[in-house]
């Protein structure tokens, strides 16, 4: 016990305070692909919905992609092949390559992945809004903007919050798939302290145990909106 204590003091040589700042490291990455994939689902919804027969077929293509491809080819490929189209276009017009920011490459890879998820989320969420409600919004005279932000929106949230929920704990385990492309977060740093210490157990069940404090934690905020966003329904079973 003394040992497994003095592993995870936060003090050097102990390597506590190095699983905690993987851990935010993490938590930064999940947070901002998560917006980055609700930005994409979103207009992804509404393209598959409302758009023309091209802008439907691409993100048909998109999300079906996505979906059958595994999440490390996916981000192997997003990630190296990304930073080398995007110094390609630089080069192209006479600018110099540049080092894209480990964080940027980890939120831009992920949300890709997550946009394409997010996406069938939002499409069946809108799907489920009673077509009397939309009906009644045109019948007042209300325009197509202030239907869907007043009207669309608010009642398709409670019906796409499970999947929201799910897919925010998706991308917190995500970002462990970017220790292949060396990105320094928890488990990347769990498998670097591991190899110092040989405490496989203790650090890898440390490990375990922030990932679930988060997975509690995200339940409990989760919890909350849904409740929120469902005043007035009836209880589900």
């Amino acid at each position: 016990m003394e040992n497994a204590l003095e592993i995870l003091s936060y003090s050097p040589p102990g390597w506590g305070g190095a699983l905690l700042r993987g851990l935010m490291s993490t938590l930064q990455i999940a947070f901002g692909a998560y917006l980055l994939g609700l930005c994409i689902g979103l207009f992804g919804a509404f393209g598959k919905i409302y758009g023309g027969p091209v802008l439907r077929w691409s993100l048909e293509i998109y999300t079906t992609l996505i979906r059958a491809v595994p999440e490390l080819v996916l981000i192997l490929l997003l990630y190296y092949a990304g930073s080398d189209l995007l110094n390609f276009i630089l080069e192209s017009f006479g600018f110099e390559r540049i080092d894209i920011n480990p964080l940027v490459a980890g939120i831009y890879v992920i949300g890709f992945v997550q946009g394409a998820y997010t996406t069938e989320v939002f499409r069946g969420a809108f799907h489920a809004v009673p077509t009397g409600q939309i009906e009644a919004a045109k019948a007042i005279g209300m325009s197509s903007w202030k239907r869907h932000t007043r009207v669309v929106i608010p009642a398709m949230l409670p019906f796409a919050l499970p999947g929201l929920a799910n897919l925010w704990l998706i991308a917190t385990k995500e970002t462990a798939l970017l220790a292949v492309v060396g990105f320094s977060e928890l488990a990347l740093v769990t498998k670097q302290a591991t190899g110092s210490t040989k405490a496989y157990l203790t650090l890898y069940l440390a490990a375990a145990a922030l990932y679930l404090s988060v997975t509690l934690v995200s339940n409990v905020i989760f919890g909350f909106i849904e409740r929120h966003y469902r005043r007035g329904q009836p209880e589900q079973a």
